[in-house]
């Protein structure tokens, strides 16, 4: 009965290595590739952009146009409803938002999954000056109805990322605004 078992685990534990062995070079592919389409939808075109760096616990990569750094793409993550919620965002030099991206999620569809598909939502990012606190809070973020929470996460990654690029660039925030972590 042991050697059979044995036996048994050993077929299963080499098949699935096999299986890992063989879908670990496209799995990274596909990852590198969505990366790189996340990175060109958060910044402005023109740029040359870099290899990935990390500071303070973020990616994040810089794009470059006549040696002077434009824009940054940050690799932000924050808690929200259902677990963490990871965006690419795209910060100008000053701290403002260019525009931003859900790379993934665990909220509640219908409700926190929102965060990928409210257009009022996901519109308000572009170009954004402000305070990174949700309305319900008294800053400037308009948040998903009924899902204040991943809005709140929302708010805080990109707050987040705004925050890191200034500190890497230097210069002042736009605002001095904090994000709030309340829960509802």
């Amino acid at each position: 009965m042991a050697l059979c078992l044995s036996l048994v685990c050993l077929v299963c534990g080499a098949v699935l290595g096999s299986v890992y062995a063989v879908t670990k070079s496209p799995i990274e592919a596909a990852a590198a590739a969505e990366a790189k389409a996340a990175i060109a939808e958060v910044l402005p075109e023109g740029g040359e952009i870099s290899e990935a760096r990390e500071a303070e616990g973020m990616e994040y990569y810089c794009s470059v146009a006549d040696s002077a750094v434009v824009a940054y793409a940050v690799r932000s993550s924050a808690v929200g409803f259902g677990g963490p919620l990871t965006l690419m965002v795209g910060v100008l030099p000053d701290g403002s938002i260019w525009n931003t991206k859900v790379l993934s999620h665990s909220e509640t569809p219908g409700l926190g999954a929102k965060c990928t598909t409210d257009e009022g939502f996901m519109a308000q990012w572009k170009g954004f000056k402000g305070d990174f606190s949700v309305r319900k809070d008294g800053g400037d973020v308009d948040a998903i109805t009924a899902s204040t929470i991943t809005s709140r996460a929302y708010a805080k990654a990109v707050a987040q990322a705004s925050a890191l690029v200034v500190r890497l660039h230097g210069g002042d925030a736009v605002t001095g605004a904090s994000v709030n972590d309340k829960e509802d």
